[in-house]
C-alpha cells in the first residue's frame, strides 16, 4: 500500500522508511537474539494450541496487558527498545509505556483477523507497528462493509494506528509459505491505569 493511500484510510499512517536499512538490519539482529522469546497457548474451540508466533512483553512496571486469555507481566525495558521508545513518544505525540514484539520465524507464522479493541488501550488506542527484516503483508478489513487493503511492511518501516482504527478495522498477518526469513514486528502501546 502507499503512503498516498494509506493518508486517504482514516486512523492509519505508513512510513515506509521510519529507519534506514542497515540501522533496521542492525536492530532486528540484537532483538532476535536479545529479547526474552515465548510462545504462549490459546484456547481455540475448547483445545489449547501454542500461537502461530513468539512474542515478548516489555514496558512500565504497571504496563499489564490481557488479551485472548494470556495475561503479560510487563519484562524490564532494554537499551534499544527504550530508545526506541522515546523516538516514538516524539513521533506519534503519544506517551507510549509497553510494546508488544512478535517474531514471525518464517512464512509460516502468521496472526490472525482480530482488532487490538481491550479494555487496557482505552476507546482509540494509538498503536505504532514497526516492522524489522523480512518484508510481510498486513491486511485489513473494514468491520462494515468488508473493504480490504494490504499494506507491505518491509525492513525498518513504521504503521501508526490510531482513532477509530481499531472499533472499524480488524487486521491480519496472513500465511505466507514463500517467505523464508525471520521478522521482527514491535508494536508500542499506551496501557491504561486501571
Amino acid at each position: 500500500m502507499s503512503f498516498e493511500l494509506a493518508a486517504k484510510i482514516d486512523g492509519f499512517a505508513f512510513e515506509p522508511h521510519f529507519l534506514g536499512e542497515s540501522e533496521a538490519r542492525d536492530l532486528f539482529a540484537r532483538l532476535v537474539h536479545g529479547l526474552a522469546w515465548t510462545q504462549p497457548t490459546i484456547a481455540l474451540f475448547g483445545v489449547r494450541r501454542p500461537i502461530p508466533r513468539l512474542e515478548a512483553w516489555y514496558g512500565d512496571l504497571d504496563a499489564r496487558y490481557r488479551y485472548s486469555g494470556i495475561a503479560h507481566e510487563p519484562m524490564p525495558w532494554t537499551p534499544e527498545l527504550a530508545v526506541l521508545r522515546d523516538r516514538l513518544r516524539s513521533y506519534a505525540g503519544e506517551p507510549f509505556n509497553s510494546v508488544l514484539a512478535n517474531l514471525y520465524r518464517d512464512g509460516r507464522d502468521s496472526n490472525g483477523w482480530h482488532s487490538d479493541d481491550e479494555a487496557e488501550l482505552g476507546p482509540t488506542p494509538t498503536i505504532a507497528s514497526l516492522s524489522l527484516g523480512a518484508t510481510r503483508r498486513f491486511s485489513i478489513k473494514a468491520t462494515a462493509n468488508g473493504e480490504r487493503h494490504a499494506f507491505e511492511l518491509s525492513n525498518g518501516s513504521l504503521l501508526v494506528m490510531s482513532g477509530t482504527s481499531q472499533q472499524l478495522w480488524r487486521h491480519a498477518v496472513p500465511k505466507e509459505p514463500q517467505v523464508q526469513h525471520a521478522r521482527i514486528n514491535l508494536t508500542f502501546r499506551t496501557i491504561l491505569a486501571p
